[in-house]
């Protein structure tokens, strides 16, 4: 280990380690403690072990495993009386491991061309969703599954995602829906001027849910800018250690919008919304940034909360059985929980039943399910049962990562054959409002 006891201490955030009482309310906050009742799967643990290293106890490789195993839903934080800010212990350990680690060639691989290369960089993220595109539309990704050559290279959790993936639009589609720097003009008297947050799995794999929020904007009065320039919110790279590519989607991401006479930053992703809400965070102690970063994250708002400030949209019936699937990080992190509530409501003929133990993650976190597919899958499981307990059709959800692991969680128990659905919450709103149009006519 080349880093001395004091670099640890404070990369590893040790002045916010010790605020740790240990008293285990965050115990039966966290689902990973939940399902193995092993200490050092729980936010207190971690933590103990972090404390361990940054003192001198511990080596970094001894601690891997646990912080590894943590899906990052930030649910003990709610817990917490004393308020420790258990995502910042745990992005600072896990930067801090990334850093001093030996990485082996496939996760160097792996890192430099998904993370940096992919979802690092705006035309990276374009590639992607052509890359998926041309995946699907070729009849690769049948070919692939029938003869079980994405399960024999990247494993099963990585084939059961591919499953579960929804059929993603061609580039001429993308193109005339709107791209880089198409401006989409408010319906009615414009309330505000609004940059659109895109994302990166939520522009590749769920593009029509980004538009779906885009209609609803414009029909609440706003005039709906795609920002040129910007790029992943960062989170996914956060969240496995890179903590240096993070910052710098952040200031890609800030520096873009800035160049727009906007009012507020509006995505329809709760994960991703967390991210650009925690850059005042992420970027405090660099002096050309900082107040840059709390001005933009100042500004940012998910799709429903700015819904419920603006004029109420017109609202058709819309008949069904809804539940819906919290986004860890909207919930626990922006602190959200009404917002998606009340705009449900909202859409007559709707009939809201609440989920067993709704502020539970789906263990998706990321791309946990990917990483950890054991855990994840035998959490995704149980929600699917809850869902199923609700006798709900459709799965209303925030967010891409929760929306592509619940479809698959669904697929694994049989749900979806029997016509049991994941929609984004957008979607769902967007059709009310179709409807109401169509009433008129």
């Amino acid at each position: 280990m080349t880093a001395t006891l004091a670099e640890l201490k404070e990369s590893l955030k040790h002045e916010e380690i010790i605020n740790c009482m240990r008293c285990g309310f965050c115990l039966q906050a966290c689902p990973t403690y939940k399902l193995s009742l092993h200490e050092p799967k729980s936010p207190r643990g971690r933590i103990a072990l972090a404390r361990a290293v940054a003192e001198g106890h511990l080596t970094l490789d001894q601690i891997t495993g646990p912080l590894d195993q943590c899906i990052g839903c930030r649910a003990c934080e709610v817990a917490c009386p004393a308020g420790v800010h258990y995502g910042t212990i745990l992005e600072a350990a896990r930067a801090t491991i990334v850093e001093h680690k030996h990485q082996g060639t496939l996760e160097k691989l792996v890192r430099k061309v998904g993370l940096k290369w992919v979802l690092g960089t705006p035309g990276g993220i374009k590639l992607g969703a052509f890359g998926l595109w041309f995946w699907q539309v070729t009849g690769l990704s049948w070919l692939a599954r029938r003869t079980g050559l994405v399960k024999a290279v990247a494993g099963k959790a990585v084939a059961e995602m591919e499953a579960a993936m929804p059929k993603v639009p061609s580039p001429i589609k993308r193109f005339m829906g709107g791209g880089s720097g198409h401006v989409f003009p408010a319906i009615g008297e414009q309330r505000a001027k609004v940059g659109f947050f895109t994302g990166c799995i939520q522009e590749i794999t769920f593009w029509k849910e980004n538009r779906d929020a885009i209609a609803l904007l414009q029909n609440a009065g706003c005039e709906v800018l795609i920002v040129p320039g910007q790029g992943c919110c960062g989170a996914v790279h956060t969240h496995t250690g890179e903590e240096g590519t993070s910052h710098d989607q952040a200031k890609r991401n800030i520096a873009a919008f800035e160049k727009c006479q906007i009012d507020y930053v509006v995505n329809a992703a709760g994960g991703c919304g967390a991210a650009l809400k925690e850059y005042k965070l992420w970027l405090a102690r660099d002096p050309e940034w900082a107040q840059r970063a709390a001005k933009f994250s100042a500004s940012c708002r998910d799709i429903s909360e700015i819904l419920l400030a603006l004029p109420p949209i017109p609202m058709g019936p819309r008949p069904g059985r809804v539940t819906l699937q919290d986004s860890c990080h909207m919930r626990n992190v922006q602190k959200l929980v009404s917002e998606p509530r009340k705009m449900l409501a909202r859409v007559p003929a709707l009939e809201f039943v609440e989920i067993g133990n709704a502020d539970s993650c789906c263990g998706a976190g990321g791309v946990y399910n990917i990483t950890q597919p054991e855990t994840a899958n035998a959490i995704g499981k149980d929600k699917a049962g809850r869902v199923k307990a609700t006798g709900a059709q459709e799965l209303v959800v925030t967010n891409p990562p929760c929306q592509l692991h619940m479809r698959a969680s669904l697929m694994r128990s049989g749900m979806d054959k029997e016509g049991v659905r994941v929609v984004h919450i957008a979607t769902v709103l967007r059709e009310s409002m179709d409807a109401a149009k169509s009433q008129k006519k």
